[in-house]
């Protein structure tokens, strides 16, 4: 017979870390500019936050990131396709849905990312690291600047 909380998969371990990964999840697909004053619910105060435009810390700075998101696009949005939960880390699969405001605004656009994420014993984000490429899933979809890097990946595969 097995003691009391002998089950790997108690409260204190990955359920835990399952269920906060849920409820980060939910926030990320149901993120609207309002609800982005709401993200201390899943990022620690002193979170650090990656991604190929920025590097900072702080739950204000973050907040400011996904704020400006807001204003510079139309209708974004992600979608968590997989996600992979060991301990305190955490790997998501996401698509990000959005218009351009500036051109194309009719257009829907995605980009495909990865995010690392790392929890703090309260189940919320210590460290936040997103992985996509730029070139090819934002730079080539622009104007002026997307021709010449479809040219420069070609020259580059061969």
């Amino acid at each position: 017979m097995s003691p009391p909380n002998a089950n790997p998969l108690s409260e204190t371990g990955q359920t835990s870390h399952a269920r906060a990964v849920d409820r980060i999840v939910h926030v990320f697909e149901s993120l609207t500019p309002e609800s982005v004053a709401d993200l201390g619910t899943i990022y620690t105060e002193h979170a650090h936050f990656k991604d190929p435009f920025n590097d900072i810390r702080g739950l204000a700075a973050i907040q400011g990131v996904f704020g400006h998101m807001f204003e510079a696009l139309v209708a974004p949005r992600f979608v968590v396709t997989r996600r992979v939960v060991d301990g305190a880390h955490c790997f998501l699969v996401w698509e990000f849905h959005f218009r351009f405001r500036r051109f194309r605004g009719a257009v829907d656009q995605c980009i495909h990312g990865g995010s690392h994420l790392q929890l703090a014993p309260d189940g919320r984000i210590l460290d936040h690291r997103d992985y996509w490429d730029a070139a090819e899933e934002l730079y080539e979809k622009l104007p002026l600047v997307g021709g010449f890097m479809r040219w420069l990946r070609q020259r580059a595969a061969h």
